[in-house]
């Protein structure tokens, strides 16, 4: 794999596959991967957070079979996209590989070279609209984390690199290893492609009162437990009346509906990304039942839990809010 780095280049962007890679080896990968970061001059990438990557080969140096061409991203993504010569050697490395990649902002020095045109790719949903006006003959979809059109494969922003090296390390070894790599990562979950790069916490701006905020991510990190608007309010110092008032002034939902809301979104994740029964699922993320959980599953979404794992794309929530069923 050689991974297309310059200045200003997000560390993570690199980190992320070259460290699923390395870990993948070491479980079993047959043949090994071997990673060679490059660059236009060959000399090391200034990543944005000042922090040097040495040992980078030039990129015309590259010759021969190459498996994967890998464009990373990061704040220097849009000089890069204009650099002629890192342009031309990119386009070169493309007709050399077996499949071509990018993570993050490096969709755009794909979409410059001319290797998307007609092809539907994701970025950071922060960049998705600018991509879309600068290259129409792209096919830009912002709600993913990584797509795969063909022998192109590209993914959102940041720790997406991530998921898509999982998949990538799945499609060549199976998912043993995959599900190995995952574990020493320490990941929770293996996200699947079409899960939503924005959350239900992160769609919106952040609540600008500090204990919304904190219970906001209590509630992410202890689905399963007692969510309860009286343990809320416990946790955070004030009587439920006041949680309530807070929760629709900073959030437009009360309390016990944000609660289920996160639940439903986790449980549709894991439901798509694991082969769990219903009944498990809906245990890990604090529903009493699979059958307590179908009914959030057509209150938020409209459709069944069977239904959504069949689906291609991770199903849109409905515009109106689901009505609080008992037992969630």
């Amino acid at each position: 794999m050689v991974i297309v780095a310059y200045d200003d280049v997000q560390i993570l962007d690199v980190a992320c596959p070259s460290g699923a890679l390395e870990i993948a080896n070491s479980h079993g990968a047959v043949p090994p991967y071997a990673v060679e970061l490059a660059t236009v001059s060959g000399k090391a990438a200034r990543s944005s957070s000042g922090i040097v990557l040495a040992g980078a080969r030039r990129l015309a140096t590259v010759t021969g079979r190459i498996d994967t061409t890998l464009v990373v991203g990061g704040a220097g993504t849009h000089e890069a996209a204009v650099d002629d010569r890192l342009l031309t050697q990119v386009r070169r490395l493309a007709r050399r590989s077996r499949r071509i990649a990018s993570v993050c902002t490096g969709t755009f020095v794909l979409a410059a070279a001319g290797l998307l045109d007609e092809r539907r790719v994701t970025t950071h949903w922060g960049y998705a609209q600018l991509l879309a006006a600068k290259f129409p003959a792209v096919t830009v979809d912002a709600a993913p984390l990584y797509i795969r059109d063909g022998d192109v494969y590209t993914s959102a922003g940041v720790t997406s690199a991530l998921d898509l090296t999982l998949a990538l390390i799945e499609d060549d070894h199976g998912p043993t290893v995959g599900r190995e790599v995952a574990r020493e990562l320490v990941t929770y979950l293996h996200r699947p492609a079409d899960q939503a790069q924005i959350s239900v916490f992160l769609s919106a701006p952040p609540p600008a009162n500090r204990l919304v905020r904190d219970l906001l991510g209590h509630i992410s990190a202890h689905l399963a437990e007692d969510l309860s608007p009286p343990s809320l309010a416990a946790r955070a110092g004030v009587t439920t009346r006041h949680l309530t008032r807070l929760f629709a002034t900073h959030l437009g939902r009360t309390p016990a509906r944000v609660v289920r809301a996160a639940r439903t979104e986790a449980a549709a994740h894991l439901a798509r990304g694991s082969e769990l029964p219903l009944a498990a699922v809906a245990r890990r993320c604090g529903f009493t039942s699979a059958s307590t959980l179908r009914q959030a599953f057509l209150d938020h979404y409209g459709v069944s839990g069977d239904a959504i794992r069949r689906m291609p794309d991770m199903p849109r929530p409905l515009a109106a809010p689901a009505t609080q069923t008992p037992g969630a």
